[in-house]
């Protein structure tokens, strides 16, 4: 009851091997065991990151980074997480692969596709070794373990993951404004949990992708059987922990009546879906012994059971004659009083004869000693009053010595029956875990389509030609906090022979990180199987989504926001692949000018000619200079957000349009932020005086003058251009075949102004 329940609660094992990494994951909660390696261990404590476990189990030689750095990245991350170090030998192959051939009951580990996984059979065979000494006990209901290979899923790496804040808020550390609260309408735990994997998974093959979208349309389109199905889901309780409680034998009556309900909700569920073609609406398990499981709850249990076994009132009457009897006795006591009452002044004659019960002496016959001499002779003397005498009888004692402790046989055999109804159920673990990996998928179907109508999605169309063609897109979560503002949608197309670097620029609160993040969560959504807020999609198959949209000082490890930057950069260019999707934004801000400039340029140039052939790049930028780009590379395109000036004031337009721009309108965007109206106005002016050449980076608020009133020479490089380098830049952009004679003199007129406007030494 402490769990989130819509949350797995994973423990997590890694071991590295031979330059191979291994990784297991498992939840006690949920029955969920999986087993993956690599022979890249920095993917695999990515996967660490992507599984975000509660507890972490390592080799001991883990307990000291500094003699085994390839686990230092993973205690570093996980500090603030339990880390369990274990001795070597748990990890060891052989003794791993014998627990789990015990476990599951199979002669090899062919059928789960990690016989010759090595590290990661190590992983799983400490894990499940840990597992078992913390619970003292066989953990039954794992009966096989799920192989998967890391390639098999669009990667996000653990930093992208957070920058597009898919399941925590950057600010808040909480689900609210997170694209997994918005697609969230799932009406079961298991749904809930399963939306979360997908969203950790996404699929990475086009068949099963267009497999998933097919049942969410269908879903879509016949909206009174997503009612009908939703409404039953409502019905069911998570099958997945309550068969994991059944099977470690954590269960009350009143979770068997939770099971009861579920259970004979099934056919009718799968009834509502009959009409439905996707093959993804068609139960994999047996909904008859379910129903049987069901039958026999419903024939045991009471409605009205307590959550404790140990007070009975548990089992129905009529279910086992043995217990019926104990319960009249414990329940019918009165009226077994009151008959042998009438029977022994019947057989006495003494008509004030009374059958009584104290908690000090027990059930007793009371007779007035006026009649003391009419007491038959079987009678015992028990105790003596002022005016009775109390007696007992052989009948009487037995009676007492039954119902006293017919409470307590009653109890007993109660939970006896619990606990063999409890077995029977056991016995189907398998069953149950398949109906609820069915009713956890049918419920993220149906709420994908849900959201889709609300939010007015369109199916995505998935192709491998690498042509991302997103039309009137729209940011999924920004468009539902917006307030008193309706969100600007934008049209984006990117390809492999054309338009595969984008280069945007524009000011501060323009938009630009909106756009670059709404591509990457509509490439991810459509990943998933979910519909996406754009009028038309066309998505190609991705690898990977790199971002670069931010870094922080960790100061704690000495790292500055440029070398956080930098090694964030180095990631994607060292990692990306021509199927990739990579999001830059703003790089290069964290060191002087022209040394993020040429950074940023060479980066670019770099993503452009990846491998000869390039990879999908959003490049947002304040460098302008970027944008001749375009004229050197012949897959770049400029793109900018088109802002509109007023008295001096902008206006967001929120719009993406072709083309550069070479302002940044920083002042305004300033002034929009609240900066005091003299620090304004002083800085337009410092701005004039440097794009006219008169201030360089060693005199940023006036000109510095030495003797004779002339300007101190300063041999430190200009923050800005020299005004000499734009004359020759303008010179040679100019295509000297193709002017007039009226266009060479007006050239020569506008570079005459220029020098003239450059102060002599």
């Amino acid at each position: 009851q402490y769990l989130d329940r819509k949350s797995n609660n994973f423990i997590l094992s890694l071991v590295v091997r031979k330059k191979t990494a291994g990784v297991s994951y498992l939840d006690l909660s949920t029955g969920t065991f999986r087993i993956s390696e690599s022979k890249d261990p920095g993917s695999v404590i990515d996967e660490a990151y992507r599984v975000a476990p509660s507890e972490i189990l390592l080799p001991e030689a883990a307990r000291n980074p500094a003699d085994a750095p390839a686990y230092a990245p993973l205690v570093e991350a996980f500090s603030e997480k339990t880390i369990t170090f274990i001795e070597e030998d748990a990890f060891a192959y052989t003794p791993c692969r014998d627990r789990l051939l015990e476990q599951f009951q199979t002669l090899s580990l062919e059928g789960f596709g990690c016989e010759h996984m090595k590290a990661g059979v190590g992983a799983a065979g400490a894990l499940l070794k840990y597992v078992q000494e913390t619970q003292k006990r066989h953990i039954s209901h794992f009966t096989g373990i799920e192989t998967y290979r890391l390639d098999n899923y669009l990667w996000i790496d653990n930093l992208s993951r957070r920058n597009l804040e898919l399941e925590t808020n950057l600010r808040s550390g909480t689900r609210k404004g997170t694209l997994l609260t918005v697609l969230d309408a799932t009406v079961t735990a298991m749904g809930g949990r399963c939306l979360s994997h997908w969203m950790r998974y996404p699929l990475n093959r086009a068949d099963l992708i267009t497999q998933r979208l097919a049942a969410v349309e269908e879903a879509l389109h016949n909206r009174d059987i997503r009612g009908d199905v939703r409404k039953s889901l409502g019905s069911v309780y998570d099958l997945e922990r309550l068969g994991s409680k059944i099977a470690m034998g954590h269960a009350n009556a009143r979770d068997l009546l939770s099971l009861k309900q579920s259970f004979f909700e099934l056919p009718g569920l799968i009834g509502l879906l009959r009409p439905l073609d996707s093959e993804l609406f068609r139960a994999d398990f047996a909904p008859d012994v379910l129903s049987g499981l069901a039958d026999l709850i419903q024939a045991a249990i009471r409605d009205d059971a307590p959550a404790v076994l140990n007070e009975g009132g548990i089992i129905k009457t009529g279910y086992d004659e043995t217990l019926d009897e104990l319960i009249r006795i414990s329940t019918d006591g009165k009226g077994w009083i009151a008959g042998m009452e009438a029977e022994e002044r019947s057989a006495t004659g003494i008509g004030s004869l009374k059958v009584g019960f104290n908690k000090v002496f027990g059930y007793y016959i009371e007779v007035p000693k006026t009649h003391s001499a009419s007491v038959p002779p079987h009678y015992v003397r028990k105790q003596t009053l002022v005016n009775a005498e109390r007696y007992i009888t052989d009948k009487l004692k037995q009676y007492e010595d039954r119902i006293l402790h017919a409470e307590e046989r009653r109890s007993a055999l109660e939970f006896e029956l619990f606990d063999e109804i409890r077995r029977k159920v056991m016995r189907h673990h398998s069953e149950i875990q398949r109906a609820a990996r069915f009713v956890a998928t049918l419920d993220c179907l149906f709420a994908l389509a849900e959201v889709a109508e609300r939010n007015h999605y369109r199916r995505p169309e998935i192709n491998t030609d690498g042509v991302l063609h997103i039309e009137e897109g729209r940011h999924p979560v920004v468009e539902k906090v917006l307030a008193g503002e309706r969100f600007v949608p934008n049209t984006i197309r990117m390809d492999d022979t054309d338009s595969q670097v984008l280069i945007i620029t524009g000011p501060n609160m323009a938009g630009k990180s909106t756009v670059l993040r709404q591509v990457a969560l509509t490439v991810l959504m459509a990943h998933m199987g979910s519909f996406v807020p754009a009028e038309k999609a066309v998505i190609p198959l991705t690898d990977r989504i790199f971002t670069r949209v931010g870094a922080l000082d960790n100061l704690s490890q000495g790292q500055s926001t440029f070398l956080v930057e930098m090694e964030e950069t180095a990631n994607i260019l060292n990692n990306a692949t021509e199927r990739s999707l990579i999001i830059m934004d703003e790089i290069g801000r964290g060191t002087s000018t022209f040394d993020g400039l040429s950074i940023a340029w060479a980066v670019a140039e770099y993503l452009h000619d990846l491998r000869g052939r390039g990879v999908k790049t959003l490049f947002a930028t304040h460098y302008h200079e970027l944008t001749e780009l375009a004229n050197v590379k012949e897959r770049v395109k400029n793109y900018h957000i088109s802002v509109k000036e007023w008295n001096d004031q902008i206006i967001f337009l929120r719009k993406l349009a072709e083309g550069g721009t070479n302002r940044s309108y920083g002042i305004q965007v300033a002034r929009l932020a609240g900066i005091p109206e003299p620090v304004v106005s002083r800085a337009k002016r410092i701005l004039y005086d440097i794009e006219n050449g008169h201030v360089n980076i060693a005199t940023p608020a006036a000109v510095k003058c030495g003797k004779g009133g002339k300007r101190k020479r300063n041999d430190q490089l200009d923050l800005f251009q020299p005004p000499e380098k734009k004359i020759l830049d303008d010179l040679r952009r100019v295509d000297i075949s193709k002017m007039t004679p009226l266009d060479a003199m007006n050239l020569l007129n506008m570079l005459h102004e220029k020098a003239r406007a450059i102060p002599a030494d």
